[in-house]
């Protein structure tokens, strides 16, 4: 797969980048079908799949579960080799989602995920939305703690993974990359993808396949969202090397 140049961060991406929720968390979430968490040599596998695919861009969360720290340690000694993204202000914790967008658990949260992936900075961090975009962004000033930290040298780029197109358009006006929900069924947020090719934002796309419940063709479901300007790579969260391969195979067809 041909790279692509996340905004104007000078990050490249591959395409299809692999999410990272079911390695790590399988309690409240969304998909259609139940699923086991993997063990390690699965997990391993997994990752040496993608990677022998090209993929070189990782998606987890600290609400993902034990994904950071199981990232850290399959991957040890080697998670520079991967473009990392990870979030703050979600967490999740005995069965329940908790959140946190203040300056002091932003930080410490950005320090923890350093430690779980075994990093010395992280690639992409976003701010992992409630609902509440507009709050978040004007009350807790998250982004601009992210901004801080990203001087600091800790964080190569910041952004938002929001849930509503008034929310976006806020956090994209401070961001290098957006995560954006976008897939043949939802189109509601075009604007906001309007608008980060306008201004060279990244943008990773989330929910391209409504996680698991569209009906459509896969492939198809991937290239249209791929074939926006605005789209540097579409997160997908399979554990299945066999359809992870499947996925690559459709975009490069």
């Amino acid at each position: 797969m041909k790279r692509r140049t996340l905004g104007a961060t000078g990050i490249q991406v591959s395409p299809l980048g692999l999410g990272t929720v079911k390695l790590g968390r399988d309690q409240d979430v969304k998909y259609p079908t139940a699923f086991t968490i993997p063990d390690d040599q699965a997990a391993g596998k997994l990752l040496r799949r993608a990677r022998e695919l090209g993929i070189n861009l990782l998606d987890t969360a600290p609400a993902y579960g034990n994904s950071e720290q199981r990232l850290g340690e399959l991957l040890s000694g080697q998670t520079q080799d991967w473009v990392i993204c990870s979030k703050v202000g979600e967490e999740f914790n005995n069965g329940q989602s908790h959140f946190d967008f203040t300056p002091e658990n932003t930080r410490r949260s950005v320090l923890r995920s350093l430690k779980r992936l075994q990093r010395d900075y992280l690639d992409i961090v976003l701010v992992h939305s409630d609902g509440n975009d507009v709050d978040i962004i004007e009350r807790y000033g998250t982004l601009q703690v992210l901004a801080g930290l990203k001087k600091e040298g800790l964080i190569r780029a910041v952004g938002f993974s929001g849930k509503t197109l008034a929310g976006g358009l806020r956090a994209a006006e401070q961001s290098d990359v957006m995560m954006v929900t976008y897939n043949l069924d939802y189109k509601d947020e075009v604007e906001l993808l309007d608008y980060c090719a306008t201004h060279n934002k990244g943008v990773l796309i989330k929910k391209a396949l409504a996680s698991g419940h569209l009906g459509e063709d896969v492939g198809a479901g991937l290239r249209f969202v791929l074939q926006h300007p605005a789209a540097s790579s579409v997160i997908v969260g399979t554990i299945n090397p066999k359809h992870l391969a499947a996925n690559v195979a459709s975009i490069r067809d």
